[in-house]
């Protein structure tokens, strides 16, 4: 990259993770932050932590904060963090300001935003790429890794996922990422879940109504994406058609089958519950929403996933954070 910095476009919880791992590696990174977060970082730093033991902090000084489009001068690379609703705007000010040869990562949840970015910035490389880990704004400058895996991006020939791999943070490269997008989008079902439930993830995870619960949302997107004729990859060993059927399992047979496949923090929440907790709009659009649209389009039903999506909106407009229901309340 020749010094030519990273971008993060968007730091909120996985950019100020990502790109504070990165500057933690000696790497140059700017970040194109809000002003509340600016705060918080200049006054504290940025505070790097995880389930598996880092606690480590940064010097605002060496992250390159900043709240204006010149951030993006000169970018080597440029990873996209913010919420989906946001693409069309972070695209208009890569195209203004960003080098025509910066490579643009999106690292967003759902899986249009690599598209949407190919259509508002043509002729510009555009990776797609998915984050399985869950980070936790702690507060006072602090993002809590809370859960595991390696970061996975579109394969190319200029070797970005190695650009971008550092001690503590594996990025590698992938070739379906269309397939493992979709595989994520099944996994991230559960974000509303955990968000209605209002318990950590890992409680609620221990709880095979909740679970099953899981499960059938799980289902029902498979069967959608048949009907699409999309092929989900998985991120663990096991294909995601048997996803559903582990997670029905008895408890203590799940906690053996599920420990080595993905590892969870106690504090562990889902991004949407956060969302909810903070008063902020969802990411449900890009989640639930996708297999509505899809099994409109196709001639199948999702009731669970309108029912989810319906009580989320709910909890939205109410605005007092996750609403702690049970299983039997979310099926209704």
């Amino acid at each position: 990259m020749n010094d030519r910095p990273i971008v993060i476009a968007g730091a909120g919880s996985i950019g100020c993770f990502v790109g504070g791992m990165l500057a933690r590696a000696n790497r140059p990174v700017r970040f194109l932050v809000r002003p509340r977060i600016a705060a918080e970082i200049e006054a504290n730093g940025l505070r790097l932590s995880s389930f598996e033991g880092l606690d480590e902090r940064i010097d605002a000084g060496k992250l390159g904060l900043s709240q204006a489009s010149s951030v993006f001068a000169n970018a080597a690379i440029v990873l996209v963090t913010v919420k989906s609703s946001d693409t069309p705007e972070i695209a208009g000010l890569i195209a203004r300001h960003a080098p025509p040869d910066a490579v643009i990562v999106s690292l967003q949840n759902g899986v249009g935003n690599a598209t949407l970015l190919r259509q508002h910035l043509p002729g510009r490389a555009v990776l797609a790429g998915m984050v399985p880990f869950n980070v936790l704004a702690v507060g006072e400058g602090r993002y809590h890794r809370a859960t595991s895996g390696d970061i996975l991006i579109d394969a190319d020939q200029a070797g970005t996922a190695a650009k971008l791999s550092v001690p503590g943070l594996g990025v590698k490269p992938h070739a379906d990422m269309t397939g493992i997008q979709w595989g994520k989008l099944l996994v991230n079902l559960n974000n509303a879940l955990n968000a209605l439930s209002d318990l950590p993830l890992r409680d609620q995870l221990a709880q095979r109504a909740w679970r099953s619960l899981f499960a059938d949302q799980m289902a029902e997107g498979l069967l959608v994406l048949k009907a699409a004729g999309i092929h989900p990859v998985a991120t663990t060993p096991l294909p995601a058609s048997w996803t559903p059927s582990i997670l029905r399992l008895p408890d203590a047979l799940f906690q053996i089958v599920a420990k080595p496949m993905v590892k969870i923090d106690p504090k562990a929440r889902s991004s949407m519950w956060e969302d909810l907790t903070r008063g902020r709009r969802t990411e449900i659009d890009h989640l639930q929403g996708m297999i509505i649209a899809l099994s409109a389009k196709h001639g199948v039903t999702a009731p669970l996933s309108g029912r989810i999506v319906a009580l989320i909106r709910d909890a939205e407009a109410a605005g007092k954070g996750p609403p702690g229901l049970t299983p039997q309340q979310v099926r209704g």
